[in-house]
């Protein structure tokens, strides 16, 4: 595997200290020098490649001046993600942004749970992002949730979304859109899943390490859905910055589709 690897006792300990927006250790390392990463940004990726050139050059618009990391799991893909992803490592290097891959080539793709699971192996971050392969960043995303974590340092942090195809799953979308503070946790028993969707995460990873890992048992398990639910059980919040910070794509491969009701 590609990148260092930690226990969950030194990513625990490393991570006690949270970032802040004027901390010296959120900004860009001189050049030589060595310094924790702010905030990783976690993608999983199983058969993306028809959108990973727009969801990847997203990540390297970001205006956020802070230490990034961008970390890849190939689940067994079969169209070229992962040497997609490889072509752009350039780019990521001249943007400052430390690039981390690795996968499996196995017959058996492990699910979406393993593959997130094993990005955040990957990261160093004290913040994580979670990106999904076929969506793509608004240029603020990072940043505005950024300042919201550190607000929030044991909570999920959500955001708003627009949805493409436009008018796609409408009355869905409006749900996501529109729930007040409150509704965040009064609603999230209801059939919708999460009241922040899983495309939108961004946590502190000591909260992350606090709520345990993503559900591995593979295709049909909503992995976010028992995460969601474990982090409220362990006193975690819910909030949400009131801006569109992602376009989230509506296609008929998307992973949601396999969740057994």
């Amino acid at each position: 595997m590609s990148g260092s690897h930690k226990s969950s006792g030194e990513s625990e300990r490393e991570s006690q200290r949270l970032c802040t927006g004027n901390d010296a250790e959120c900004e860009k390392p001189a050049e030589g020098a060595c310094a924790p990463v702010c905030v990783s940004v976690i993608m999983p990726v199983f058969n993306a490649s028809d959108w990973l050139d727009e969801c990847l050059q997203s990540i390297l618009e970001q205006d956020f001046q802070g230490s990034m990391e961008l970390c890849v799991f190939d689940d067994s893909s079969t169209d070229g993600s992962r040497a997609l992803v490889e072509s752009w490592r350039m780019r990521f290097q001249e943007r400052g942004i430390s690039l981390l891959t690795d996968g499996h080539t196995s017959s058996n793709p492990r699910g979406v749970g393993f593959a997130k699971n094993q990005a955040v192996r990957l990261s160093s971050g004290r913040f994580l992002c979670f990106q999904d392969a076929d969506d793509v960043m608004k240029p603020q995303r990072v940043r505005l949730q950024l300042e919201a974590a550190e607000a929030h340092p044991d909570a999920i942090v959500g955001c708003r979304v627009c949805r493409v195809p436009d008018g796609s799953t409408e009355r869905y979308t409006r749900w996501i859109n529109s729930l007040s503070p409150e509704q965040l946790l009064t609603q999230v028993f209801t059939s919708h899943g999460p009241t922040a969707i899983m495309p939108t995460w961004f946590c502190s990873r000591r909260w992350f390490l606090r709520v345990g890992a993503f559900d591995e048992r593979g295709k049909g398990v909503p992995e976010d859905l028992l995460f969601f639910y474990q982090s409220l059980r362990c006193g975690g919040g819910v909030v949400r910055v009131d801006e569109c910070l992602l376009v989230y794509r509506y296609h008929p491969l998307a992973a949601t589709h396999s969740v057994l009701e």
